[in-house]
């Protein structure tokens, strides 16, 4: 009987393990080049961990188990999480700023569709300990950069920001209680995902003030900072708010003085579902087609405090792996080349007798740092250079009769057809040398 594999997972044949790996070590390098040192966690945690401050949404996509000893845990949906529970375990070992990033396999229960599945990678970066708004920036930056590096453009993908901090207060501005905040974000964030009068139905049904809700869904569709004067002329004399409009006009500017501002512009529908947010949030999304958002992320600054350790300022984002591939495929980023196996040598052994001196300068060549490969039978050159051909090959070495009569053998380069009969030790120069 064939068992498939289980839905919403994908097994990654060499094919696909080279997409993967482009992705994940483009991900490292952007990483590394902007300060950042990697971790990881464990593949599970306890459930409570995910129960404090991820959300109703993530809790309900959790795949959860019991152990022998009776303990609730969870297989991780995120890893932010678990990144302040390590942090707060070390917090006073650990030097400041923490510019940590990580590549997690995470996994929800969730419906597989397009661009979402139940096992994926996940891009993070964050950076704990700096409450300054430079921080956000930075991970703004960083995201783009690799964005860019990936080879798409702004014509291609566009930042949205906003902020949970001017959201709040603009909201507490209408009337709406504090202690409703939390049950109010995960709606709002569902606006992009909703027919427009879904959406306002759901936001009437959770807002019992209809002049407020008619506000909030102008607010909503704001796409400048300035515009929010205009629909709430009062603004100004809110300090919290005011205090989140300078925060965002200070950004607007580092971001421009990165070089990225064009990747980026205001979108006050950008809320993130997530319950730990409170000041920047941000997502990247295809700029043309209707893919869900490419990645998000935002300030967090009370989630260490919530998980008992000190109140510690923190920004990051999360990049899946799912949404990215369809987009660069789309936009013909990602080359037929990646999938194509390549080595340096292949080693043609043409009679059992020299099968010796085949296996001494393969293993002389692995040991220079050359990829190379050889064929398990002595048969025929024909079907070893197709053998060659097949992995990739640059140069095949012929090892025969001119090896046995002259201790010579035949170097052949497989993109230009041309062969020579050289010594052997011209072979073994290691790429250091």
């Amino acid at each position: 009987m064939k068992i498939p594999s289980v839905k919403g997972t994908r097994d990654f044949y060499p094919p696909q393990m080279a997409v993967r790996n482009f992705i994940s070590n483009g991900w490292k390098a952007v990483s590394l080049r902007n300060g950042f040192v990697e971790y990881d966690g464990p593949i599970f945690e306890y459930l409570r961990m995910y129960q404090i401050k991820s959300g109703d949404e993530i809790v309900e996509q959790l795949f959860h188990l019991t152990d022998r000893g009776g303990r609730e845990l969870a297989i991780r949906p995120e890893i932010t999480p678990t990144l302040a529970r390590m942090i707060n375990q070390r917090i006073n070992a650990l030097p400041r700023p923490i510019k940590w990033f990580s590549v997690p396999r995470l996994c929800r229960a969730e419906r597989p569709q397009k661009g979402r599945l139940r096992e994926f990678f996940q891009w993070n970066i964050d950076i704990v300990g700096v409450d300054d708004i430079l921080a956000d920036a930075e991970v703004i930056f960083c995201t783009l950069d690799y964005l860019r590096s990936a080879g798409l453009t702004a014509a291609d993908i566009t930042a949205k920001i906003s902020s949970r901090k001017l959201l709040a207060a603009l909201l507490m501005h209408l009337g709406i209680a504090e202690d409703q905040l939390e049950t109010l974000y995960p709606i709002l964030d569902k606006k992009a995902k909703l027919p427009a009068d879904t959406f306002a139905a759901m936001l009437a049904e959770a807002v019992a003030n209809q002049a407020a809700v008619q506000i909030i869904l102008k607010l909503l569709d704001i796409h400048s900072v300035g515009d929010i004067q205009t629909l709430v002329p009062d603004v100004a004399s809110n300090r919290q708010a005011q205090s989140a409009l300078d925060e965002l006009h200070r950004l607007f500017d580092l971001l421009k003085a990165m070089g990225v501002a064009d990747f980026c512009r205001f979108d006050m529908s950008i809320v993130r579902g997530l319950a730990y947010y409170t000041g920047m949030v941000f997502e990247v999304h295809d700029a043309v087609g209707d893919l869900r958002a490419v990645c998000g992320g935002g300030r967090y600054d009370n989630l260490l405090r919530d998980f008992g350790g000190p109140a510690l300022s923190a920004t990051g984002m999360g990049m899946g792996d799912c949404v990215l591939e369809i987009l660069l495929r789309e936009r013909g980023l990602l080359t037929e080349s990646l999938s194509q196996r390549c080595v340096d040598f292949f080693v043609v052994c043409m009679d059992e007798v020299l099968m010796p001196k085949a296996l001494d300068i393969v293993s002389r060549l692995r040991s220079c740092g050359k990829s190379t490969e050889f064929s398990y039978k002595t048969v025929g050159l024909g079907k070893q250079l197709k053998l060659a051909d097949a992995c990739g090959a640059r140069q095949v070495i012929i090892i025969g009769q001119e090896y046995l009569n002259e201790q010579k053998i035949i170097l052949k380069d497989m993109k230009t057809g041309t062969q020579s009969a050289v010594d052997e030790s011209s072979l073994f120069v290691s790429d250091s040398d």
